[in-house]
């Protein structure tokens, strides 16, 4: 049967039982469609899978007669996984990083600047890095100047609101920045 072996996605945080793992007398049937079929008998339920070339999927476990559907077991794991990635985007979006280093040049922050402004209009949230070494660590003051004005660029781009302000960590200074 097909699906019979596929692994899990990752991400899941209940087991998907699809064909012979299913282990109820009885099931609640859906066909491809989403037609309700009624309550059949497992091995019904299997015969009518494999005749339409399908796989039998069983949707929930805590109720009685757990409900199954007949459909492709790698699309119903891709629409799941599709949903999930949707949800955490609403929440809070990804992280996006942007590094800036102390010599940047003007033109450099300001292409940097659109590339934020366009993750941030996409719903993104940016994290804004900059990179130091050696003695560029003790121009502290210097540093904060490219950071507003690397702010100051993208707020004109797009509405900025600072989610985590500015933090000093071992190779520079960094901080986040969300869409207002």
């Amino acid at each position: 049967m097909p699906g019979q072996n596929r692994p899990r996605p990752l991400g899941m945080q209940k087991r998907i039982f699809i064909n012979n793992q299913i282990r109820a007398k009885e099931v609640r049937l859906i066909d491809e469609t989403g037609k309700q079929l009624g309550v059949v008998l497992l091995e019904e339920a299997l015969r009518q899978a494999k005749e339409k070339n399908f796989d039998l999927i069983q949707l929930t476990q805590m109720v009685e007669p757990p409900v199954c559907k007949l459909g492709d077991y790698g699309k119903y794991v891709y629409q799941l996984g599709k949903k999930e990635r949707q949800i955490k985007k609403q929440v809070g979006g990804e992280l996006k990083e942007i590094r800036l280093t102390f010599n940047i040049s003007p033109h450099d922050m300001e292409t940097r600047a659109k590339q934020a402004a366009k993750f941030l209009l996409r719903g993104d949230r940016v994290r804004l890095t900059v990179r130091l070494r050696g003695r560029e660590k003790a121009m502290g003051k210097f540093t904060q100047e490219k950071i507003e004005l690397f702010l100051e660029i993208t707020r004109k781009l797009a509405p900025i609101k600072i989610e985590r302000g500015v933090q000093m960590e071992p190779r520079g200074l960094s901080m986040i920045i969300t869409k207002q």
